[in-house]
């Protein structure tokens, strides 16, 4: 029988706090017998399924609301697991450590946010949330229940950067260093390297279908309104509809701007304006665009461009003294020679387990994933809305603009609220 929101947080107040146990209480250094944490997925779809075999990790329980899909699930491990319909109690379960949220982005703020205050630790997919005032609460959630947060994408500290051929490491030591001059434009685009998945457009005209007998097609929805069923609507193609997510850029969004925001230094900060070329985006179905450019109160800029937009020439940095083109091209005269007398960036903390293990902060959280998710969710707004937006980035919110304001804290379906 499911539970209400009121009964399930009444259970948070009672019950939980004799069953559920922080692993940092237990004082640092306490290792599970097994020496492994234990992890529970929440949406076992193609994303949840990818992320299974981490070092360190032991899956012990899946939840999702399509029972083909748990099934699934089920199978990732050879060993009986916990399978749960309802999020909430794979979240109550005792013996599971971290929560890893694989859901659509609808769900992320939510399930954050109820898993901290259960006493889990974070895994959640990107984009952190779907809009700002989500990613706020999260903040102050994970904050105020002194847990552990990753958002998962990871190029700011991994693998080559797409286009560039490189891991960040270099653009960071590269752009701290002064030698392209300041203030910065970055350019992310196809012609830098970078694929803004267009395929990722909703229908404007859905034609209602039946659910399917293995959907629980309302829990699905959650806090989303409510609209007639139509297979397109969800699974593998939810990221074209405005209600779950905001197509290309919300799934591409976080992996190749956070990355900017932090070889910018701009971890702390949001830009102060967003700018928007693209036709009038459709209520539901989220469109294409030509370009969202983003500017920062000392100058610096974040341009993107859709499809083929722009110049092909353009370089991915450019700066007054020097830029970088595709492949980590750049056209300082031995700027290699000249970057190896400047310091390495600082040390990054970049191992989830023994992050929750010590409780020091991953190197991608709650903070500064909020900054590089609200720079997604400023042209998100923008594009809704179809024009200029200045945003005050210690207030977070927009500037004499009720409309875009309104779409900070977009109202949810009942039960549900953040």
């Amino acid at each position: 029988m499911r539970t209400n929101r009121r009964d399930f947080l009444k259970t948070l107040g009672g019950i939980a706090a004799f069953t559920i146990v922080p692993r940092h209480v237990l004082g640092n250094g306490f290792i599970a017998p097994s020496d492994q944490l234990t992890k529970g997925i929440i949406g076992t779809g193609g994303m949840g399924r990818g992320h299974v075999n981490y070092a360190g990790t032991r899956l012990v329980a899946v939840c999702d609301v399509d029972k083909k899909h748990l099934e699934l699930g089920k199978q990732l491990v050879k060993d009986k697991i916990a399978a749960y319909h309802d999020f909430r109690d794979l979240i109550l379960d005792p013996n599971v450590d971290i929560v890893h949220i694989a859901t659509p982005p609808h769900w992320h703020g939510i399930m954050s946010v109820e898993a901290a205050k259960a006493g889990k630790d974070i895994w959640c997919e990107k984009p952190m949330t779907r809009t700002i005032g989500e990613g706020k609460r999260v903040m102050e959630a994970v904050k105020q229940n002194g847990r552990m947060f990753r958002l998962n994408t990871w190029f700011r500290f991994a693998d080559p950067f797409y286009g560039l051929g490189t891991p960040v490491k270099p653009l960071k030591k590269l752009v701290q260093s002064g030698l392209l001059g300041w203030p910065l434009k970055v350019t992310i685009s196809k012609h830098t390297g970078f694929d803004w998945k267009f395929y990722w457009v909703g229908k404007e005209y859905l034609e209602p279908q039946t659910v399917p007998s293995e959907l629980d097609y309302d829990m699905w929805l959650g806090p989303a309104p409510y609209k007639p069923y139509n297979a397109h609507r969800v699974h593998q193609t939810f990221r074209g509809y405005w209600d779950y997510d905001g197509g290309g850029l919300g799934d591409m969004g976080q992996h190749y701007i956070d990355p900017v925001q932090y070889f910018l230094g701009k971890d702390n900060t949001s830009p102060v304006k967003v700018e928007v070329d693209a036709p009038q985006q459709h209520p539901d179905a989220v469109g294409t665009w030509r370009s969202i450019t983003y500017t920062y109160d000392d100058g610096c800029q974040i341009v993107l461009w859709g499809g083929d937009f722009g110049d092909p020439n353009t370089p991915y940095i450019s700066g007054p003294n020097g830029n970088v083109y595709k492949n980590f091209v750049c056209d300082i005269p031995d700027w290699e020679k000249k970057l190896a007398d400047f310091p390495e960036p600082e040390p990054q903390v970049t191992d989830f387990i023994e992050c929750v293990k010590t409780r020091q902060p991953f190197a991608l959280n709650e903070r500064n994933g909020f900054r590089s998710s609200t720079i997604v969710n400023m042209g998100a707004t923008a594009l809704r809305l179809n024009r200029t937006l200045e945003f005050d980035p210690v207030k977070l919110e927009f500037v004499n603009d009720e409309a875009a304001n309104r779409l900070l804290d977009q109202p949810m379906r009942a039960p549900w609220n953040i």
